[in-house]
């Protein structure tokens, strides 16, 4: 991807994770995958909202202290800390500041920036109910439909795949929709997304198909295209597995089933088994089905964004 042919995707990080010594120690988090790999697709736009909230650096360490559904962040050593205002005002600034974000990356655990599973603690120190960072918890209800992961999670295959997937969705909506608000754009969108949809939930996609025939005709577009893409982005965060792969594999191999002799209709079904009954990963499959494709696709398949998601570099599909 060194030709940059793909657009740069601005997407939110928590400093630490990009090198800066932000953190209350003065050190930083730096992750590699991060930097080496996403960077080359992605435009990190960094922030620390302890250090945005007036936090020194380094610093008194903070912790989520009281009820697990809105604690406080109190200094470690002097509970008469309270960053608490400090990071949710910061989040609702990012929020309002950079509407251009189409994903967010935060550091775990952490008491401002972890999306899931930070520790919090009744008063007296004892171990409390897990919950979300102060800035981390705020952003995400800000931004309901915004890809939001952890940094963490990220080595995890098929997390790592659904995030980025996420964040290439909705900046296609962002470019395609978005930007130049249509009915016809919507309806075009969901068109292209179809098979990307059914890999995640076949619920889902029959969902948004009875939402844009039956409901959508009836609101203002803005409502339409709300109520579209949460719905749309809620469900991408399913995760795919290889039954629903394999499903979409076999709708896409039905558009050629015509012109394909019964020697290569016999090669795509074992490569499709062989997938499904973990003995090769997703592109051995699709990078076969592609390949016949390209000789009897018709156009809508050839526009499906399930065949090219991302850049094929990324080599996501090498290992789920």
């Amino acid at each position: 991807m060194s030709d940059k042919k793909t657009p740069y995707i601005p997407v939110g990080i928590s400093a630490c994770l990009l090198g800066q010594k932000v953190r209350f120690d003065g050190g930083h988090k730096r992750s590699n995958y991060c930097l080496n790999i996403l960077s080359e697709c992605f435009d990190f736009k960094p922030f620390c909202p302890e250090v945005a909230a007036g936090l020194g650096t380094p610093r008194q360490p903070i912790r989520l202290v009281g009820d697990a559904s809105s604690p406080r962040a109190l200094g470690t050593r002097d509970p008469e800390l309270d960053a608490t205002d400090g990071l949710a005002e910061h989040a609702d600034f990012v929020s309002d500041h950079h509407p251009e974000l189409c994903g967010y990356i935060l550091m775990k655990g952490s008491p401002s920036c972890g999306m899931e599973r930070v520790k919090v603690y009744h008063p007296n120190g004892m171990p409390n109910e897990a919950g979300s960072g102060i800035f981390a918890a705020r952003l995400m209800a800000n931004n309901p439909a915004l890809p939001v992961e952890e940094e963490g999670r990220l080595n995890d295959a098929v997390l790592r795949e659904n995030f980025i997937t996420r964040v290439f969705v909705y900046h296609t909506w962002k470019q395609q929709v978005a930007n130049e608000p249509s009915m016809h754009g919507l309806i075009q969108f969901h068109s292209r997304h179809k098979y990307q949809v059914m890999a995640h939930s076949y619920e889902g996609y029959r969902e948004l198909g009875r939402y844009l025939a039956q409901e959508a005709p009836s609101v203002s577009l803005q409502e339409a295209m709300d109520h579209y893409i949460l719905t749309l982005m809620n469900v991408l965060q399913k995760k795919a597995n290889r039954k629903s792969h394999t499903n979409v594999l076999l709708h896409i191999m039905g558009y050629m089933k015509k012109e394909l002799d019964s020697d290569t209709k016999q090669d795509l079904l074992t490569a499709i088994e062989e997938y499904r009954t973990k003995k090769v990963h997703l592109v051995v499959p699709l990078t076969l089905l592609k390949h016949y494709l390209k000789r009897h696709g018709n156009e809508y398949i050839m526009s499906q964004a399930y065949l090219n998601p991302y850049p094929h570099e990324l080599g996501l599909r090498n290992y789920i």
